[in-house]
């Protein structure tokens, strides 16, 4: 018996970024209405999470460091015990203490001309510390120890956001679909024709074309999810030079060496906290980290243009390292 079943999609802007919502139903209006209520459950996290709103609970955090700990909600506790767990992990190079810096350091919204003074980014990088951050499990308080201190959801948040959504829509009684926040996306089930997904691995040398970036790999999955970080999502060209948007807390200047770090992995959440630290880190120690952890796989494009993947990943390219 033939299904009529299809895939309804609503793209919008959602925490700063392109949201697409995709889910799998033969009733359009059905399907509509689990989509509305993805998008109230982002915007709910959105309001949580965001630094733009004097009233979220993150900045709340921030205006009391070195002052007073802050109550916060059980969700907003514990995703900072997980941030705070990776951080151990990857030995800072997650760190959600980056905002101390964030931008008045480097502000990629705007057309830098110059690179930041050395002796002010050493004095903003002494406030990135994971470890100055406390909690107290007893009443759900963060507390930030040292003054100017800031934390920000910006390399984990979206991932959370989309497993959220996708357990939600789960709940929901949607039985297939993918929510994708602009790269960092999580699939569940299969599409209308019974196949799994497939995604694109963008290439980071590849032009816009029509609003879409080009794939110069596909990956074929389900119940997973995929993040990618790469220079050529957000820079600033100074000098001739293009200088990444993602900045290595130790030294509060741009990465280098990588182009793009792509992470497959159960969750979303996790796929988009693995890709910016594995930048950080570079190929060698990156690769070595994915490779003890289960059930996670990377693919990493150098600056020369060097392909290198995990253990568990074989593609197929004469110029691949694994």
């Amino acid at each position: 018996m033939k299904s009529d079943k299809r895939i309804h999609k609503r793209v919008q802007r959602l925490m700063g970024n392109r949201f697409e919502i995709s889910v799998v139903g033969e009733d359009s209006d059905w399907a509509n209405a689990r989509i509305d209520e993805a998008i109230q459950e982002i915007s709910r996290i959105e309001a949580l999470l965001t630094t733009y709103n004097e009233r979220s609970q993150t900045n709340q955090i921030n205006a009391n460091a070195g002052i007073r700990p802050v109550q916060v909600d059980a969700e907003v506790f514990a995703l900072i015990q997980r941030s705070l767990r990776l951080s151990e992990l990857t030995q800072g190079a997650f760190d959600i203490t980056y905002g101390s810096m964030d931008k008045r350091l480097w502000n990629f919204d705007t057309n830098l001309t110059a690179l930041p003074d050395p002796k002010t980014a050493r004095r903003l990088v002494r406030l990135i510390d994971y470890r100055n951050v406390q909690l107290n499990a007893a009443d759900r308080s963060v507390f930030l120890k040292e003054k100017g201190m800031r934390i920000g959801f910006g390399g984990i948040g979206k991932g959370y956001a989309a497993e959220r959504t996708k357990q939600l829509l789960c709940e929901q009684g949607v039985d297939s679909g993918i929510v994708n926040a602009a790269g960092d996306l999580t699939t569940w089930g299969n599409q209308p024709t019974g196949n799994p997904w497939t995604i694109g691995i963008a290439d980071p040398d590849a032009h816009l074309l029509a609003g879409t970036r080009q794939a110069f790999s596909y990956l074929t999955i389900s119940n997973a999810a995929v993040a990618t970080s790469g220079t050529y999502e957000k820079y600033a060209l100074i000098g001739g030079k293009r200088y990444s948007h993602t900045i290595d807390p130790k030294t509060g200047y741009p990465v280098s060496g990588i182009k793009s770090v792509t992470i497959i992995a159960p969750n979303a959440e996790l796929a988009d906290a693995l890709a910016t630290p594995v930048m950080v880190m570079g190929v060698r120690v990156g690769l070595d980290l994915i490779n003890q952890m289960k059930n996670i796989a990377c693919v990493i494009i150098d600056d020369a243009d060097v392909i290198y993947t995990s253990k568990t990943i074989r593609l197929h390219s004469p110029d691949i390292v694994s």
